[in-house]
């Protein structure tokens, strides 16, 4: 009976999924939508089981392949009905049609799987949560996907994706956290470094190619700003290095760093060059000739998107700013003063060619990634959602908050005076 549940529960999905297709032809982005909400739900579904079966909600009695105590032909299947299916065979419907369905099927199939599934008598509550974190957002991941929209938080939920598979699965299952608390300390603040790189990438791909990291989904321009100004390959090196790190503790992660090094080294880079070669010739070749793949420079590449920093010449404060980042000789950056802008600007402003704006702390940010490798850490750390806005509060309780930037009565020049904040910038 256990291994006709355990059948069913995998191959079931897998004809559906193989119908589906065979239905209607998949193109590219539907493939990876496919992939990607499958991905989705499989990491988060481990993740979830793990709760519920820790909490009482539910428990499994299974034999072989079998990981954490959860049977992996039904996390397979599961991820599959969850993802695939929908994204590809339900792509027309309402989405709130598709997930009321699911849900409903699951509570119809959750008592039917008994033996292989024992539910507990609070078992709804790990239903509410599988809904709420792995069946909502795989479903929208395969729909902003397949449709080309609402980029910046697929972009979010990409790096979620990418961060749990390629670093947070393997630290849960080798357990390398296991370690005296300063040497877990350590390691994580060094992951949070070796991760900034990669991050970033994505975030500029986002915000400045218009694109993800996906061959799929490429930026329709050549992106060289952010990290591939220091380097050309930034998510692999980020990867590669949080595995070196990772290696300090459990020898595995070297064998995976090796393996991340050969794999971006070989096939990766081969497949970069033709496809972008291809796509933006001579600027890419020129490009490439000064970045390098794996040694990240110490200065910028000189060819990045050049870029404005507004900064106030007649506030005492704001024009030390602007002074202290003319010092330190930026690349393809001019600083000009708030003065003269035509929007009336109350905080710095960075403006970049390639469309890319930015006030405040974010401004600063940017400003950091044209000097060099080590103020580009700094900026890259502080464009992360919650600590840019934490940093944004502390400059403004700090006295750095908006400025009004007017001529005074009777006077030929500016003067910069604080404001109340009124724009909620």
């Amino acid at each position: 009976m256990s291994a006709a549940i355990r059948a069913i529960a995998l191959f079931a999905p897998i004809a559906a999924v193989w119908s589906a297709v065979t239905l209607r032809r998949a193109s590219a982005r539907d493939v990876a939508a496919m992939i990607l909400s499958t991905a989705w739900a499989l990491l988060t579904l481990s993740i979830a089981n793990v709760v519920a079966v820790r909490a009482g909600w539910w428990s499994f009695q299974a034999d072989g392949a079998v990981v954490e105590g959860i049977p992996v032909d039904l996390m397979l299947g599961w991820a599959l009905l969850w993802g695939a299916l929908p994204v590809h065979a339900a792509r027309g419907l309402p989405l709130p049609l598709v997930a009321a369905t699911l849900v409903w099927l699951d509570l119809a199939l959750m008592p039917l799987a008994h033996p292989v599934v024992q539910l507990g008598p609070d078992w709804l509550y790990g239903e509410a949560l599988t809904v709420a974190v792995c069946l909502l957002p795989a479903l929208l991941l395969g729909r902003w996907t397949a449709d080309d929209r609402r980029l910046p938080e697929r972009a979010v939920l990409q790096v979620l994706l990418s961060g749990g598979l390629m670093l947070g699965l393997p630290i849960a299952l080798t357990e390398v956290w296991r370690q005296p608390a300063w040497l877990a300390g350590l390691g994580a603040q060094l992951l949070v470094v070796t991760s900034l790189p990669g991050v970033a990438a994505v975030r500029e791909f986002a915000v400045a190619g218009k694109g993800t990291p996906l061959p799929y989904d490429a930026p329709a321009r050549l992106v060289t700003g952010g990290p591939y100004a220091y380097v050309r390959n930034p998510m692999q090196v980020s990867m590669t290095a949080s595995y070196l790190v990772l290696g300090i503790a459990d020898a595995r992660f070297l064998l995976a760093a090796g393996i991340a090094f050969a794999y971006g080294a070989g096939l990766a880079a081969w497949h970069e060059n033709e496809q972008l070669t291809g796509r933006h010739g001579h600027a890419w070749q020129g490009y490439r000739a000064e970045v390098r793949p794996w040694i990240p420079r110490l200065r910028p590449y000189s060819g990045l998107p050049p870029a404005v920093v507004h900064v106030a010449a007649t506030c005492a404060q704001c024009a030390e700013v602007g002074r202290w980042i003319e010092r330190r000789r930026p690349v393809a950056l001019r600083i000009v003063p708030a003065e003269d802008h035509p929007r009336g600007i109350r905080r710095m402003t960075y403006e970049r060619a390639d469309g890319t704006r930015a006030a405040g702390v974010a401004a600063f940010a940017h400003a950091a990634q044209h000097l060099n490798l080590g103020w580009a850490l700094v900026g890259w750390l502080l464009l992360l959602p919650f600590i840019g806005w934490f940093a944004q509060l502390c400059a403004d309780a700090l006295g750095a908050g908006p400025r009004s930037v007017r001529w005074p009565e009777g006077s030929a020049g500016h003067r910069c005076e604080n404001a109340p904040e009124v724009s909620g910038r």
